[in-house]
């Protein structure tokens, strides 16, 4: 990827000498940053051996996964570690797959040729502690392994009854649901028998005609729809480590071939790792010694990679790399960027910006910066970690969120599969608080089978468990009678109690708090109907440029939130959107683009916040997503000194500010905006009476974007797109049905 540093003939050498070399180890030392990744990527571009990269750490893993796949330019495996104990946490189940998926592609490349492998040179990235843990042997694997075919191909032995096969998956460690939801679930249907293999990333459907299997066919697990049909397929069974049968399991290590490269990135820090892990964990841990790791991989072919030379080296196997750290940049984009331009009259720089959006605002930034003048400045899109300086060939390359201080902190996103919600009992587990709507707030304790009249007839029925142990029977044909409860996380509720008035009287409360929520909403937005605000224009090449460095996939819900609220700042008439979402799901992201097309157009933006510490936390989130445009952004609490409020305080006043993050400070009577044009709210119902009023004063004239995560607004669709042919109302009538549309929360 990077010529420059190609050009170093001790690359050229170290890979002759890994070439050549049949067993041992090979030093390389004089390290820094992300070029110990971008060694193994030269090296793995330039060998037909599989490559398995070892790191001390699980984040650094990460990391280097990154990296390496930037260098290589093609992407790695990534073998996973249980952070917790197998079964354990909401990721266990997918964590197991993956580690068997790699288990089982070994397994069946290594029984059909190794030559078939080689052609696509794997690079497996993993930490240590994944090695440590167990897999299945091999004999294991196999016997867990399930082939089965269709009707068509007449081979009775490998057909399966719809009872047989469900039978067979829940004795290899599938857990049945009434749909398929992520790898190790199974769910029939009738004639249909739905399994989602560990192995595999879509799940596969079985249709039946009695007895008799009559296709198999993939398809997604979001749509239902089918994808491809098959005429056989094998199934592979769970695995769950098993404490009192080491003996009989192994580690990843004997499904690699003998010519596997293992490069170890800073072998001292893994070996302590691996000892601190073993002493911490014991054998409830579930974990092999890293000696026998190690003794394992000492066998094979050893790439060791370190900032430091080590003491004990043959000279004819070890090689050491001038490459040096880079200094911090300055804090001030425009410095920062003018420092970079002057390194690269003396050096060839390389930027690693993360998307293109990033790469054509800082294409722009240079071109300001240096104007007509040539600079040996190379942009390129990927995601690395730590820049360095490769001394041999004068050569500096950093990543963007180096070089403009943008906090950065990337973790792996695993894949969330999209089902449809389930609207039954299944849905709730054993000590779930739940809601009756007659009766209230209780604890679910599981289904209880009881006799349903004198006849002798049973039904499943729904034990609740109220204050003073009272319990209450609800049959699961009225399920719809009881909902799961949704609060805040970590607190516990009072359970009602039977007979009391104390539900009726919450339940009277909150109607009338909605009632007159919906009269306000009203009120308020049959004065703005009737007032003209500013129609912003269509999408600039700044603005495209801003969203396309997003460092994510938008989903399909922000994509269409985003066009509402584009929608909204184009038309006449002022905004006022209520945006709901759980915490992480990209509320802010949205925010921040209604923010800068507010900006880029002249006006202010003022994003209002229940706390200083969320204040702080905007703040920072902000500056660093705007770092690339000059705009003036500050905070407003009172972690701010008396002399730095009253000097933000005039600058607001002046127009110096473009964006002021700030508590209900911002709602103070000495504060004004000398052309507001936003304003952003974040959990309104989080602040006081006397606030909201001031906070009614500002909606009658500007744009306003609500956001919050608070579960009760999400039954009511409160971005008003019910409400807007009210402007001839004069005293609107309350009307609840107006904002019961429902909306849905982002997806991850």
């Amino acid at each position: 990827m990077i010529p420059t540093i190609a050009e170093d003939a001790q690359l050229s050498n170290l890979v002759r000498m890994l070439t050549g070399t049949s067993n041992g180890v090979v030093q390389v030392s004089g390290l820094w940053g992300s070029s110990a990744p971008y060694v193994t990527a030269y090296v793995a571009n330039h060998i037909r051996s599989p490559i398995v990269y070892i790191t001390a750490h699980l984040e650094v893993a990460d990391s280097a996964r990154e990296d390496l796949e930037l260098f290589s330019n093609r992407s790695c495996t990534f073998f996973p570690a249980w952070e917790a104990l197998p079964g354990e946490g909401p990721a266990s189940g997918e964590i197991n797959a993956e580690r068997l998926a790699l288990c089982g592609l070994w397994q069946q490349v290594t029984a059909c040729s190794h030559s078939n492998l080689a052609d696509h040179n794997p690079i497996v990235v993993t930490p240590i502690q994944a090695l440590m843990q167990p897999v299945p042997s091999g004999e294991q694997l196999a016997d867990s392994t399930l082939t089965i075919e269709n009707a068509n191909t007449k081979n009775m032995e490998r057909q399966f009854t719809p009872e047989a096969l469900i039978e067979w998956a829940i004795d290899h460690g599938f857990e049945r649901l009434e749909l398929v939801e992520s790898p190790g679930d199974v769910a029939r249907r009738g004639d249909i028998v739905d399994i989602f293999s560990p192995v595999d990333t879509q799940p596969v459907r079985f249709e039946y005609f009695g007895d008799e299997l009559e296709s198999i066919r993939s398809f997604d697990v979001g749509t239902q729809r089918s994808i491809e049909t098959l005429h056989t397929y094998t199934v592979c069974g769970m695995y769950t480590p098993d404490v009192n049968k080491m003996a009989s399991q192994t580690t990843l290590l004997s499904y690699l071939p003998n010519d596997t490269l293992f490069v170890l990135d800073d072998p001292t820090d893994i070996q302590e790792m691996g000892q601190t892990l073993k002493e911490r964990l014991g054998d409830s841990g579930q974990l092999f010694p890293v000696t026998d790791i190690l003794a394992d991989i000492a066998s094979r072919k050893q790439m060791h990679l370190s900032r430091f030379q080590g003491g004990q080296t043959r000279e004819d196997s070890s090689f050491t790399f001038q490459v040096k750290s880079l200094t911090r940049f300055e804090t001030d984009a425009a410095k920062a960027l003018a420092e970079l331009c002057r390194l690269s009259d003396d050096h060839t720089v390389h930027v690693v910006c993360d998307n293109d959006g990033e790469r054509t605002r800082l294409q722009e930034m240079i071109f300001e910066t240096r104007g007509s003048k040539s600079s040996k400045i190379t942009l390129h899109i990927g995601v690395m970690q730590k820049g360095f300086h490769w001394s041999a060939t004068d050569t500096i390359v950093v990543s963007h969120h180096e070089l403009f201080h943008r906090h950065r902190q990337r973790r792996r996103i695993r894949k969330v599969h999209n089902v449809a919600p389930l609207e039954s009992w299944t849905e709730l587990n054993k000590g779930d608080y739940v809601v009756h709507v007659v009766h209230g707030i209780a604890v679910y304790q599981g289904l209880t089978k009881l006799q349903r009249n004198k006849e002798g007839c049973h039904e499943e029925f729904l034990t609740l468990e109220f204050a003073d142990s009272a319990v209450v029977h609800v049959p699961t044909s009225q399920v719809d009678l009881v909902q799961k409860y949704i609060g805040l996380a970590g607190r516990k509720p009072t359970l009602s109690k039977l007979g009391g008035r104390r539900w009726q009287k919450m339940k009277d409360q909150v109607a009338d708090s909605v009632a007159d929520m919906a009269e306000s909403l009203l009120r308020v937005q049959a004065t703005r109907s009737g007032s003209v605000g500013t129609a912003y224009p269509a999408d600039t090449p700044w603005q495209r440029e801003f969203e396309a460095a997003f460092l994510y996939e938008e989903t399909e819900d922000q994509l269409s939130v985003a066009q509402e609220i584009r929608d909204d700042l184009i038309r006449p008439r002022p905004m006022d959107r209520l945006l709901c979402g759980d915490v992480g799901y990209g509320k802010t992201e949205l925010a921040m683009r209604a923010a800068f097309k507010i900006i880029e157009y002249g006006k202010q933006v003022a994003v209002l916040v229940p706390t200083t510490v969320l204040a702080e936390q905007h703040h920072k989130t902000f500056k660093e997503r705007f770092a690339d445009y000059p705009f003036a952004i500050e905070c407003l609490s009172r972690f701010r000194s008396g002399k730095e409020q009253k000097r933000i305080v005039e600058q607001i006043k002046r127009g110096q500010v473009d964006l002021v993050v700030g508590t209900h400070r911002l709602v103070s009577k000495d504060v004004s905006f000398k052309d507001l044009g936003l304003v952003i709210i974040d959990e309104e119902q989080r602040f006081g009476v006397a606030h909201k009023e001031r906070l009614k004063a500002v909606r009658h004239t500007v744009d306003v974007l609500t956001l919050t995560a608070t579960p009760i607004p999400r039954t009511l669709h409160m971005s008003m797109m019910g409400l807007r042919d009210i402007s001839a109302l004069q005293t609107p009538p309350v009307d609840r049905r107006a904002i019961a549309t429902e909306v849905r929360p982002f997806e991850r």
